[in-house]
């Protein structure tokens, strides 16, 4: 598989006129290669060039990469000079495609030693391959929201009248790990009544009470891959307006996923989801894009939104999250993860979106 990744991502490359590409993004380097490393202050890169089938990772002797790396690793400590070894691998008369994730701090020294011709973002070559799962990638991700979905089942069960929103959220990867999962895919979202108005509100001491909205937006990491799921349920019988808004919600996820097939853009799929809650008169409260992309980062580059004019494609991976939110009140949010298939999309969530109260 990693063969296939690495000649796309060459293909890409010749499409943009470029004949080498250094790699510096360590999820990057795991699709393509098999070695995850946080490297920290350190050099990491993996070198491509055309006509070459196997990369060169330049990889600090304190890391280790696994014996059946699909790349030739050339190693160096703390004291040697990794840029000279990169240098002595590329094409100085050549540009050199870079990756957004390359420090200032190497690249200014690599320009300063003429390492390449000029120096080229080149990002979208990799995450244009990555945007696109493979059969082997939409079976993780399967089973990263099917974990994830058992965990929402449970998550409800720890609420109850003056449990805090930290109390709960610290209790989550336990579970996640008794259901098979790593860990987080990113800091859990526990929000209780008003709180639940801040999109990214951080969970704090704040007891809940009846009458509150609770709002988990919570992801699991397995084998590597990540899942992110937001469900909201209140905490006693809502009023309402608060019925109300859950509904429009819920019907602008549902509008969301209806309009995903090849060729769609991603901006009419964000207005097909956004024009549900502009109708109901609560389009100022729906302040953020509809959807991110996922993979092996929670947020992956590509987005649902109503600037991205680009065009779906089949294996695409990304979330459906409208949202409403009154300040000092409460918000609603409802989000899944598809895959887009031949003709539309497959939901990776079974948890209902039906509204539940658990009080």
């Amino acid at each position: 598989m990693s063969a296939q990744r690495i000649q796309t991502v060459l293909d890409n490359l010749a499409t943009r006129g470029l004949s080498q590409l250094l790699v510096c993004d360590p999820r990057s380097i795991q699709y393509l290669t098999g070695a995850y490393v946080e490297p920290g202050e350190r050099f990491l890169g993996l070198l491509l060039r055309a006509g070459e089938t196997q990369p060169t990772l330049f990889l600090n002797e304190l890391f280790t990469a696994p014996a059946n790396i699909k790349a030739e690793v050339v190693s160096f400590n703390d004291t040697g000079d990794p840029l000279a070894l990169l240098a002595a691998r590329c094409d100085t008369a050549a540009a050199l495609g870079c990756d957004k994730n390359l420090p200032a701090r190497f690249l200014i020294p690599m320009m300063e030693r003429g390492v390449a011709a000029s120096f080229v973002l080149a990002s979208d070559t990799v995450d244009d391959a990555r945007a696109i799962k493979d059969d082997e990638e939409r079976q993780l991700m399967r089973a990263a929201s099917a974990a994830n979905d058992a965990g929402m089942a449970r998550f409800r069960e720890l609420v109850h009248e003056g449990v805090t929103e930290a109390e709960v959220a610290a209790q989550l990867e336990g579970i996640y790990h008794e259901l098979g999962a790593s860990g987080h895919s990113f800091a859990p979202i526990v929000s209780f009544g008003a709180n639940a108005a801040d999109p990214h509100h951080e969970p704090d001491s704040t007891p809940l009470k009846h009458g509150d909205v609770v709002l988990f937006d919570v992801g699991c990491r397995m084998d590597e891959y990540c899942a992110d799921m937001t469900r909201t349920f209140f905490f006693g019988e809502p009023d309402e307006e608060q019925r109300r808004v859950y509904e429009i919600v819920r019907q602008a996820n549902e509008a969301g996923r209806a309009a995903v097939h090849p060729g769609a853009r991603f901006c009419d799929i964000d207005g097909a989801a956004r024009k549900v809650i502009e109708d109901a008169g609560y389009g100022p409260y729906f302040t953020h894009r509809l959807g991110h992309q996922i993979g092996l980062d929670v947020h992956e580059p590509g987005d649902v939104s109503s600037i991205n004019e680009a065009c779906v494609q089949q294996g695409m991976c990304f979330s459906i999250e409208p949202g409403i939110y009154l300040p000092g009140r409460f918000g609603v949010r409802i989000e899944d993860l598809v895959i887009v298939t031949e003709n539309g999309c497959e939901v990776l969530n079974a948890y209902p979106r039906e509204l539940e109260t658990l009080a």
